[in-house]
């Protein structure tokens, strides 16, 4: 079993920064890809960053350039570094893993979200 814990989230002014963490634990012999994704209120989930290891990160265009993903690899961890917040950027931001939990396995697994609000 795999456990993905995320934190970070709260309520920040526009033009204000947080950072959210995902911490991946349990039966883990590989980890292929970590990313975000979020869902705002009304809307579908969308991709806001993902990181292949060893390979590419991508970005929503809406987040290049205040966004910035980041890993812990000894810690099996995903940061997210949200700059110049707006208010677009509310939402519930999930972490997501392409996980292995054993040779020749692989499966996707979703943290519970954190709420991040951007309001004045």
């Amino acid at each position: 079993q795999v456990q993905l814990v995320e934190s970070g989230g709260g309520l920040v002014q526009p033009g204000g920064s947080l950072r959210l963490s995902c911490a991946a634990s349990g039966s883990i012999f590989r980890i292929n890809a970590m990313g975000w994704y979020r869902q705002a209120p009304g809307k579908e989930r969308e991709l806001v960053a993902r990181d292949v290891s060893g390979g590419s990160t991508n970005y929503a265009d809406s987040v290049k350039g205040r966004f910035t993903i980041s890993r812990d690899n000894a810690n099996n961890t995903v940061y997210l570094q949200m700059n110049s917040l707006k208010p677009e950027d509310t939402a519930v931001y999930y972490c997501n893993a392409d996980i292995s939990p054993w040779l020749d396995s692989r499966m996707r697994y979703w943290g519970k979200g954190t709420l991040v609000t951007v309001s004045s």
